[in-house]
């Protein structure tokens, strides 16, 4: 009965395994070869890709100057937002604060440029009438460069290059309008995406942190938070020492009566916002016009040591104190940063570099911390269990136990 009913159950699976239909061949494969039509349609398809790869590389490089203001404005955005937060702290709504901070800008900027332009134009004038003069003082105190004046002519080719800059800025009035105007319009865009940013920049940040699952939400949230805020704080620090050490720059310069002090003083300035590079290359630009304009004792020489001197006090006094409560950032990491975004954007890949490298430090070391927390959470015997199993694993001849016989 037994071997009845076995071999009725082994006819049916016969039966259903004839029913079921055999796992058909690829339709691109064909006696264990790929069939010549299949390799013409994923040529086809692959060729489509890389036209659309193509496409949209091109519309990219295209559009890639409004892509650059944009990353400026939300660089500019990043960095007031913690004057702008200070001011909602205290009772302030945000788009009047907002608008606060961009009037004082704009009477920053306004009143450095009424300051500069008619010194620059004015000392360029003189340049152009003493330089003669100066060329000459120069080949009475250097034997050096008398001799390459003798071989290469270098003051006639540097007279005739600035003589010519006048006709030369005359006859293309119509380039330098046009890039005036374009100019223009890049900082009113750059302006104009800053202030939408800096209204909806809480609402950004939920939504960046909206793009990851509910469940990571709240620590990359938190990440988001601490990233914004601390490239925030870092820039508005860098901007303090560049303001500081242009102050500094312009009345030394003026003291010691070097000529063009007011724009050396606001290139030492602007170059001191860039880390580790920037307040050594202005010095030493300074330096070389003293060196061309004045004596070079006492003055080029008292320059030099008031430059060195304010270097050193903002290395380890006053920068210490500004940027403690921001992210600190190695000098390799200032150096290779700023390189590369030197390489990539320019001047202004060379100023956002470093914040960038600070995002990319705070990210990091969140990373880290939460790894260590975990791994701490996950051991859970007592501290001095765990201290005397680390101290027996590193040193194995005092752990407890007998120790081995020696060895005759």
């Amino acid at each position: 009965m037994e071997q009845r009913s076995h071999d009725s159950a082994e006819a049916e699976v016969r039966d259903l395994d004839a029913k079921i239909p055999p796992t058909p061949t690829p339709a691109d494969l064909a006696g264990g070869r790929i069939r010549p039509a299949a390799l013409v349609r994923w040529g086809f398809f692959a060729g489509v890709g890389l036209l659309l790869a193509y496409g949209a590389a091109q519309a990219l490089l295209s559009v890639r100057n409004l892509l650059v203001l944009i990353l400026v404005a939300m660089f500019l955005a990043v960095s007031l937002d913690p004057a702008v937060r200070w001011l909602t702290a205290r009772g302030l709504p945000r788009g009047l604060a907002v608008a606060l901070i961009l009037v004082v800008l704009v009477a920053i900027l306004t009143a450095f440029l009424v300051s500069v332009i008619p010194h620059l134009v004015s000392q360029f004038t003189t340049l152009v009438h003493t330089l003669p003069s100066y060329l000459a003082q120069l080949a009475d105190r250097s034997r050096r460069y008398q001799d390459l004046n003798t071989r290469y002519h270098l003051s006639q080719r540097l007279e005739g290059v600035v003589g010519q800059l006048p006709g030369r800025l005359a006859s293309g009035a119509l380039g330098l309008t046009s890039r005036i105007l374009g100019g223009l319009i890049a900082v009113l865009t750059v302006l104009v995406f800053t202030i939408y940013f800096l209204l909806d920049l809480p609402r950004l940040r939920r939504g960046v942190v909206r793009l990851f699952t509910v469940d990571r939400r709240a620590r990359y949230g938190a990440m988001v938070d601490i990233m914004v805020d601390k490239v925030g704080t870092y820039m508005i620090g860098r901007l303090a020492l560049g303001l500081l050490g242009g102050v500094v720059a312009g009345i030394a310069l003026a003291v010691l009566r070097v000529p063009y002090a007011l724009p050396l003083a606001i290139l030492i300035g602007l170059l001191n916002v860039i880390p580790l590079l920037g307040h050594p290359v202005g010095s030493v630009i300074a330096v070389l016009v003293a060196l061309l304009t004045v004596p070079l004792w006492p003055t080029t020489v008292v320059l030099i040591a008031v430059l060195l001197a304010y270097q050193q006090i903002e290395n380890y006094l006053i920068g210490p104190r500004i940027l403690g409560h921001s992210v600190e950032i190695s000098s390799a990491a200032v150096l290779l940063a700023t390189l590369l975004g030197a390489a990539i954007l320019g001047v202004v890949g060379a100023l956002m570099a470093i914040p960038i490298a600070a995002a990319v430090k705070v990210l990091l070391v969140q990373q880290i911390d939460q790894h260590e927390a975990t791994a701490a959470a996950a051991d859970r015997r007592p501290r001095w269990r765990r201290h005397r199993t680390d101290t027996a694993e590193q040193h194995p001849s005092t752990s407890d136990g007998p120790a081995p016989p020696a060895k005759r």
